[in-house]
């Protein structure tokens, strides 16, 4: 028999993904997982930044990386440099790294809500992409003559209203994000 608890559980993963992208893009308020995507070359391989340092965001306006080995100071504040999309400088004092948040522009501001409309886009294709795949292996159970067309049809209409269902909240998620960027 066909099980669409498969297919729900991946919509869930695609919203999830599109959530945990939209923590990374700043709103003006220093977040510690601003930084959770940046990656450090450190002992002699990229590690992700939260396994070589501690990020704490002390005031509204600044973040504070803490390495556990002093000796990536260097390259986690050049990690953090890089980071174009971020657009943030850092300052070392020898045993910290603070990186100050500054004000975002009104321009900027419509900059990062276009890169919102891009991250929801491409939650859209991955939810389609799993539409897909639910009814080809319907279309295909019904060939082999395991299930009936009626089957079939009841199991598009779950599929559709799932979609519609996650649709709806990845809607949801990018304009609370949208607003919150707005907001000055």
């Amino acid at each position: 028999m066909f099980d669409t608890q498969e297919y729900s559980k991946r919509f869930e993963d695609a919203l999830q993904h599109l959530v945990e992208e939209l923590k990374k893009i700043r709103t003006g308020r220093a977040h510690p997982d601003m930084l959770a995507g940046i990656t450090v070359m450190a002992y002699g391989q990229n590690t992700p930044l939260n396994q070589v340092a501690t990020v704490s965001a002390p005031e509204p306006n600044q973040i504070v990386v803490t390495p556990f080995d002093p000796a990536n100071l260097q390259d986690i504040a050049l990690a953090i440099r890089n980071e174009s999309a971020l657009g943030l400088n850092p300052s070392d004092d020898g045993r910290n790294i603070r990186v100050s948040i500054p004000p975002l522009t009104e321009d900027r501001r419509r900059d990062m809500v276009k890169n919102l409309g891009a991250k929801l886009e491409e939650a859209r294709v991955a939810i389609r992409n799993i539409r897909q795949d639910a009814l080809k292996l319907a279309k295909q159970m019904k060939d082999d003559k395991k299930l009936s067309e009626d089957d079939v049809k009841r199991i598009e209409k779950d599929v559709d209203d799932s979609v519609a269902d996650f649709q709806g909240q990845l809607e949801s998620a990018v304009k609370a994000k949208e607003q919150e960027i707005m907001t000055i």
